[in-house]
């Protein structure tokens, strides 16, 4: 089987790239919430695969976990995740 190349991947519209990364943001809250009561199991299973696919979360034995960029990103929208 012949994997496609660099250039025959299409990416999404940059609108539809914001719209998602915009969607994250405000999802972002809720989900650290969860993840400090110990309650990833409330979050949704899709959300947890974006935050994982744009490098803002990481699963790290088991558990998963905000990455540097996510932290970044916290920052930015003023959030102070317990570490």
């Amino acid at each position: 089987m012949i994997s496609p190349s660099p250039s025959s991947v299409v990416a999404p519209p940059l609108d539809a790239r914001r719209a998602r990364e915009q969607r994250l943001r405000a999802a972002l809250p809720s989900t650290i919430e969860f993840l400090q009561r110990r309650r990833a199991d409330l979050i949704d299973p899709g959300v947890i695969d974006d935050f994982v696919a744009i490098h803002w979360m990481e699963w790290h034995g088991g558990t998963l976990r905000l990455t540097v960029t996510g932290r970044n990103i916290c920052a930015q929208i003023g959030l102070r995740p317990a570490r």
